[in-house]
């Protein structure tokens, strides 16, 4: 998980991406022990020099490291060579307890490639001839900077860097305090639940209202009622941590749906949902689960169109809703238009610029996520399930359907049905 990281890992790959899409250099992220955690770019990773040379790998981890621990000496930044005489520079990534990794640029030539050649490859290391061919191709992915350079854009990864380092302390502040309102909220909940003088039956209303506010992108209120709800599972299961993890991942099932009621892309909120099942089995104690959960509800309302930014917020929301409710039935941008009371020529352009996509495209996009299901079903017949999602025309419905998949209706019920008959089989033994 992002918050129980000793840095920012997220913060640190853009800082690292979008400073190499600024200068054409390559920039590796790496932990204090040397070990790559990103790369964009020709990198130290991408980078084959050392070992078309003959050197060892470690050589190159060794003096990276040097590279950071003379940085943190010389104020954060620092330019140095490696094994194979190219040109690096680094600024250290200060974690909660020092310096925990690095953000380090390059390789890079600051002399002429001719000169590198002779100079460096052929006198001073002494390279056997047989190995130049090879050397000198790789030397064609090397980036030139000229000296002048070198040194604004170390003092521009610096800078860049230690923004990086006081969003993520100034967040690490800011998660801490989080943090710890939401265990004051929980424990005040369960002393509640203690004081009642039968055991409390699940709380639905609250659940309900909870996946109301996730449906809404009320923050505030969401946060309040998943307290609860943290409380009575915590109270409920009795100390059984596995038992918890259980009923935690039943909520953030319910709250994933809700994220799609309200507009968020399914596909994502799926893909979401299965990378979280993965992370909730690497959690290990109730204050690691209760802030993860809230962060996970969070980036689920994240995903869900920012309403309250767009400029034309309620006719969005309004028309969104509706188009959720009603796919199947025969609804154009004519009469959407009239609903929210626009015309329907300034309806369809804000629609599109509100959503990013036209009136029309957004439908069939609903219609075909809904139809995914009803297809599942073998009994219903192709063309009924076109008049269930809202299509008149069967062929149009399976052109649409092409269009969204990839595949046609048949070819994705077929797919998905040896799927499921492959689920069932029991494996031989």
């Amino acid at each position: 998980m992002e918050q129980n990281q000793a840095f920012d890992h997220r913060l640190a790959v853009e800082c690292a991406s979008a400073f190499s899409a600024a200068t054409g250099l390559g920039c590796t992220v790496s932990d204090k022990d040397g070990a790559i955690l990103f790369e964009k770019g020709y990198g130290c990773a991408s980078c084959r020099m050392c070992g078309l040379a003959g050197l060892k790998h470690e050589n190159c981890i060794q003096t990276h490291i040097y590279g950071m621990s003379e940085a943190e000496r010389f104020g954060g930044k620092y330019i140095y060579f490696g094994p194979m005489g190219l040109t690096f520079f680094v600024s250290p990534i200060l974690g909660s307890e020092g310096s925990e990794a690095k953000i380090t640029v390059g390789p890079f030539l600051m002399v002429e490639l001719q000169d590198y050649i002779a100079c460096d490859l052929k006198e001073q290391m002494k390279i056997p001839e047989e190995k130049l061919p090879a050397l000198c191709r790789e030397l064609e992915n090397v980036p030139f900077v000229a000296p002048d350079i070198v040194s604004h854009l170390s003092t521009l990864l610096f800078m860049s860097v230690g923004f990086l380092n006081n969003v993520s302390s100034s967040n690490r502040m800011l998660e801490t305090q989080d943090s710890d309102a939401i265990q004051g909220q929980i424990t005040a909940y369960i002393q509640y639940l203690k004081s009642t003088n039968e055991p409390p039956r699940y709380p639905f209303a609250t659940e309900k209202a909870l996946l109301q506010a996730v449906e809404h992108a009320d923050k505030p209120e969401a946060q309040r009622l998943l307290n609860e709800m943290f409380g009575f599972i915590f109270f409920s299961q009795s100390g059984d941590f596995d038992g918890a993890k259980s009923r935690v991942y039943e909520l953030l099932v319910l709250i994933s749906r809700s994220a799609i009621q309200a507009g968020g892309d399914p596909e994502e909120m799926l893909r979401l949902s299965q990378q979280y099942l993965h992370d909730l089995g690497n959690l290990s104690d109730i204050d690691s689960l209760c802030f993860w959960l809230t962060g996970v509800m969070n980036t689920f309302m994240d995903r869900i169109f920012n309403y309250r930014n767009a400029k034309h917020a309620s006719v969005i929301h309004q028309s969104i809703q509706y188009l959720n409710a009603h796919y199947s039935e025969h609804v154009t941008l004519e009469q959407m238009a009239q609903l929210v009371f626009l015309s329907p020529a300034y309806f369809s352009r804000v629609f599109k610029q509100e959503t990013g996509l036209s009136f029309n495209t957004y439908l069939n996009k609903v219609r075909i996520e809904h139809s995914k299901a009803i297809l599942l079903k073998q009994s219903i017949r192709l063309t009924d399930a076109a008049m269930l999602v809202g299509f008149e025309d069967q062929s149009y419905f399976t052109k649409v359907f092409k269009k969204f998949t990839g595949v046609t209706p048949l070819h994705y019920r077929a797919a998905r049905m040896n799927v499921n008959e492959g689920e069932k089989r029991p494996e031989k033994t």
